[in-house]
């Protein structure tokens, strides 16, 4: 079996060390074009990246990789994962490639791939092309020295995204706060916003390749927070270092995440007859409070495993609009097929404006349950259907919860480790469930 390159979201590691030193991205960027290219076939291919320092050498070394197989690479520069997506499939490119760690440290990169429809690669490429780096019979040529062409695609990439807030004159000169993470939306970002009238306070957008997401960004959003009370803003935006997701902060401070972002566009999409298939797609970690409240509005809640490619795989296959998960990917088919957070931005936005409303007051339909979540160490990752009094006290714990609760019990991917979770309308309630899981727990597996 060939090594695994790609996990969940791309190949991702430390910057010049395996996968991502010189020659394995080099042979990477080579084998993207066996494994895609037809007969007689010359691909071509369009790349971005974030900030980090690294960025430029990973971006030169993919290049010597395809122009080794007699493929085009075309540089955007510093552009946001969506935007990469976007325009591989308008501008008829056959793969869009992203080099970014998203919201991780400076010292780390990785490389994401689209297909020429603007989606994630499937795992079966993937595997076609870990394949082919793993085989040693062939090698890579030329230099890394040879300069990479060069686009300019942001005008096209604002273009499209101005389509999720067609008028923005409703909302009034509005004063936003906007964190880009000294990342890829340092690109876009303040000027989208600018031209379409809002009075912008800007936060970290002052790259230097290494202040990528430190102390800033979606998972950072203190500084927003503070930022957005003191200056009087009506809401602030905290991307992510490659700018496909976001969280909001309302006027009073508090966060607003992905879960609260699915409920007030779900209900919205469904008012105004956008919503495809009367379903929204969440996976494993949202709340059961947006469950319920889906629920109370008639609209189904599919559930799927953790990852924005599995959210935009469910949402193909069902013919779906709208999907996202809780950490602020929010993925709106109809614009594009991977999580954009200045679409996502854009599109509260419009809620906004079309309802009236502010966003404190749409966010506080989402009523989150209490959750429990508790780890305990296994001596083996038995499979827990195979410990009946284990079985016996999860059954009976889903049958007093009837659909007003949520039980997972899951091992850990990475440590020896069991995860249990509960959410339910009693903190004490749901607090001894799960400690009574752990204590059976302890004893047959621990």
């Amino acid at each position: 079996m060939s090594p695994r390159l790609f996990g969940t979201d791309g190949v991702r590691g430390t910057a010049g060390q395996y996968p991502l030193d010189h020659e394995t991205v080099a042979r990477l960027g080579a084998a993207l074009v066996r494994a895609m290219r037809g007969p007689g076939q010359v691909l071509r291919f369009i790349v971005g990246r974030d900030t980090r320092e690294s960025g430029e050498w990973i971006e030169r070394e993919l290049a010597r990789g395809v122009r080794a197989e007699g493929a085009h690479l075309t540089s955007a520069g510093v552009l946001p994962t969506p935007a990469v997506a976007y325009v591989t499939r308008e501008m008829a490119f056959d793969a869009g490639l992203v080099i970014s760690a998203s919201h991780n440290p400076f010292e780390d990169n990785g490389i994401k791939v689209f297909s020429g429809r603007g989606e994630k690669f499937t795992e079966g490429l993937e595997r076609e092309v870990e394949a082919i780096v793993a085989d040693t019979r062939w090698s890579v040529g030329g230099s890394a020295d040879t300069p990479v062409e060069k686009t300019d695609v942001i005008d096209a990439y604002i273009a499209h995204a101005r389509l999720a807030l067609p008028e923005p004159q409703r909302l009034g000169r509005m004063r936003l706060a906007i964190d880009t993470a000294n990342g890829a939306t340092t690109s876009v970002a303040p000027r989208l916003f600018s031209e379409l009238g809002f009075d912008v306070e800007l936060l970290s957008a002052t790259p230097d390749g290494r202040n990528i997401n430190l102390d800033c960004g979606s998972t950072h959003p203190q500084t927003l927070a503070r930022v957005v009370v003191e200056r009087g803003c009506r809401m602030g935006i905290a991307f992510d270092g490659d700018g496909d997701r976001a969280i909001l902060v309302d006027a009073e401070g508090r966060l607003v995440d992905g879960d609260a972002v699915l409920l007030m566009c779900g209900r919205h999409m469904k008012a105004t007859g956008e919503l495809r298939g009367n379903a929204v797609v969440a996976t494993v970690m949202s709340n059961i409070g947006l469950e319920v409240a889906f629920r109370d509005s008639g609209i189904e809640m599919v559930r799927c495993p953790v990852g924005d490619k599995h959210v935009m795989e469910e949402m193909i296959k069902r013919g779906l609009s709208l999907g996202g998960e809780q950490s602020g990917h929010i993925i709106f088919s109809d614009h594009l097929f991977t999580g954009d957070g200045i679409v996502t931005a854009l599109s509260v936005l419009r809620v906004m404006a079309d309802t009236g409303r502010e966003l404190a007051d749409l966010a506080s339909e989402l009523v989150t349950y209490p959750q429990v979540l508790l780890n305990v160490r296994v001596r083996e990752k038995k499979d827990l259907r195979s410990v009946p009094p284990l079985v016996e006290a999860m059954e009976r714990i889903e049958g007093r919860l009837a659909g007003q609760g949520r039980l997972l019990v899951r091992y850990s991917g990475t440590e020896p480790l069991l995860r249990v979770m509960i959410e339910g309308k009693d903190q004490q309630e749901i607090q001894g469930w799960a400690s009574e899981i752990v204590s059976t727990v302890k004893e047959h597996l621990g």
